[in-house]
């Protein structure tokens, strides 16, 4: 039952970002949005990271609520990088997400798997499982950070 439920979550966050591109009002509500979600997958990725290093307390519970969120919101933040979206002041978006969108897109989805992936590990309670997924998901966030965001 918690499958399916969480597979109707995800399906559903997936379904109400489809027509969101064309709701940003402007591109500095796009950069806003992006950040946003970043923010929360900041905060989550945070705590399951801690845990994975032994600087927090782990708790199986907790790692897999994290984890369950991050994969909800894993996909939604790549709807956000419109056309013009790279001009804003406040972005850190480098040029060439939208110069190599195919390789910027592939970045992305590499991400999401990788959460996917962080998210079933997290479900076993198993810390060993989850400190492997938590790496995997560290280098494909820092590739992409490196690769597409100034500093």
């Amino acid at each position: 039952m918690k499958r399916l439920f969480s597979a109707a979550l995800i399906t559903a966050c997936m379904a109400a970002t489809l027509p969101a591109q064309a709701q940003f009002r402007n591109a500095e509500a796009a950069v806003k949005y992006r950040q946003g979600v970043m923010q929360v997958q900041g905060f989550h990725v945070g705590r399951l990271f801690g845990m994975a290093n032994g600087r927090i307390p782990f708790d199986a519970k907790v790692a897999a609520a994290d984890a369950a969120v991050l994969e909800a919101v894993s996909r939604l933040p790549y709807i956000a990088f419109t056309d013009g979206s790279d001009t804003v002041a406040s972005s850190r978006a480098k040029p060439e997400i939208w110069k190599e969108r195919a390789k910027f897109d592939a970045a992305a989805n590499k991400t999401a798997d990788d959460i996917a992936k962080l998210n079933v590990a997290a479900k076993t309670g198993n810390l060993d499982q989850i400190k492997t997924a938590v790496g995997a998901v560290g280098a494909s966030c820092k590739a992409c950070h490196d690769n597409y965001q100034a500093q």
